[in-house]
């Protein structure tokens, strides 16, 4: 123990000041951001203890606010205003990506990887510059959420159902997008009888952190804002999906919130809006009954960690799919790619992980400024879908069998000449 600790301690201390570092950059202020528009006012309610207020004032992400409320509750009532509040419910959840940075350089340790290598992956999962971008948007529950369910699937791998099922039910309480780490994590478990129990587990978690905001929809906006975000897109309807060239772009039509669309932009197909989160969702059990298929031809190469390449790619598949996709919206993917690519392929730098951060980086930052709504999403999909290509080829599509095709392709002669 007094070895771990001494060996680990410089890592903490990164981390930490990683933490201070990106509080410095990407708090300073929530005016006008979405945190303003969609949380303040909840948990404004919650400082002056209206607990009902602020359940029914609640957002879409709601849970993600009653796993802070602690912390907004105990800043307040240590004298704490509004921006101290908004700080102190944000920090948690850029301590989680920092422990879960942690527990992926624990692991490269164990396996011999060097100091740079750690450094690295440690300075991708706390001083990321999308992160900065979701903080100053007021979404750091983004964070939480994606820490938590590649934790939940981790600790599955390690046969910790009870904890897994725990972080699994935490993750999808604080945003429902997190339903999308079930399969991964049940795949990861050994048999059907810890599946099911980790599904109880998961189930009454996400339930317990919830009810409380569902059961203020007959009296607030809590519940059934909670149950919209989760079923449809309502008239967001932003260039970078793949549904973008279906939008009308016709003059004098109205956009998101009753506005004129601006030049170049096309409003939300009406027949659209419902089908895309349950897509997104639905898509989850083909793809894992699949990869379950894939693992019974392969399990040496698909087992364990391997699953974050499946988890990877349903996030991605979330963004390409989403209409509301933000830059914010790709953190979990890029942080699930990351830790899949130095668990499982540690010869290698995280080139995909980097790669996949600076062409989200240009696609929401950058691209903006020089093209067109049309071109956006002509550049977001030309990176994205060959992405999504690799990664569907890689996890259902087994190395052992590709090596053994291209054998097999080789003439008798050759064979014996070699």
């Amino acid at each position: 123990m007094r070895a771990r600790v001494s060996s680990e301690w410089p890592w903490w201390a990164a981390a930490l000041a990683g933490v201070a570092f990106m509080s410095w950059l990407g708090l300073q202020g929530f005016a006008w951001n979405d945190y303003d528009a969609e949380a303040s006012g909840a948990f404004r309610a919650l400082s002056a203890g209206d607990v009902s207020g602020f359940l029914a004032q609640a957002p879409g992400y709601g849970g993600s606010l009653v796993l802070r409320a602690p912390f907004a509750a105990a800043t307040a009532a240590l004298g704490g205003g509004e921006l101290a509040v908004y700080r102190a419910v944000s920090i948690p959840c850029l301590l989680a990506v920092a422990l879960l940075g942690l527990v992926i350089v624990r692991r490269m340790a164990e396996r011999g990887m060097s100091t740079a290598a750690r450094g690295l992956v440690l300075g991708l999962c706390v001083v990321n510059p999308v992160t900065i971008r979701g903080l100053e948007m007021g979404h750091p529950e983004e964070l939480l959420c994606a820490a938590l369910a590649i934790a939940a699937l981790l600790a599955a791998v390690d046969r910790r159902t009870i904890l897994a099922a725990v972080l699994l039910g935490l993750a999808i309480a604080s945003k429902s997008w997190a339903v999308l780490a079930i399969g991964p994590v049940l795949l990861a478990l050994p048999d059907h009888p810890r599946r099911l129990l980790a599904l109880g587990i998961a189930g009454t978690v996400t339930a317990a952190v919830l009810a409380p905001i569902v059961l203020t929809g007959t009296h607030g906006a809590g519940g059934s804002s909670l149950v919209a975000a989760a079923t449809t897109t309502g008239q967001i309807f932003h260039p970078w999906h793949v549904f973008w060239f279906l939008g009308d772009n016709a003059p004098g039509l109205m956009g998101y919130g009753g506005r004129p669309l601006l030049p170049g932009f096309r409003a939300a197909p009406e027949w659209l809006m419902p089908l895309t989160h349950p897509l997104i969702v639905a898509l989850m059990v083909p793809l894992s009954l699949a990869w379950a298929r894939v693992q019974r031809r392969a399990k040496p190469r698909f087992g364990g960690e391997q699953l974050l390449l499946l988890l990877a790619l349903l996030l991605l598949l979330r963004c390409v799919l989403d209409p509301w996709n933000a830059v914010y919206y790709e953190l979990p993917f890029l942080l699930a790619l990351l830790c899949w690519e130095v668990l499982c392929r540690p010869e290698r730098l995280p080139v995909l992980a980097l790669g996949a951060t600076l062409a989200n980086w240009v696609t929401f930052e950058v691209a903006p400024t020089a093209l067109s709504p049309d071109m956006q999403c002509v550049f977001f999909l030309a990176w994205s879908l060959p992405l999504v290509a690799w990664l569907s080829r890689e996890a259902f599509l087994p190395r052992p069998v590709r090596r053994e095709v291209g054998r097999a392709q080789i003439a008798p002669a050759t064979l014996q000449r070699v």
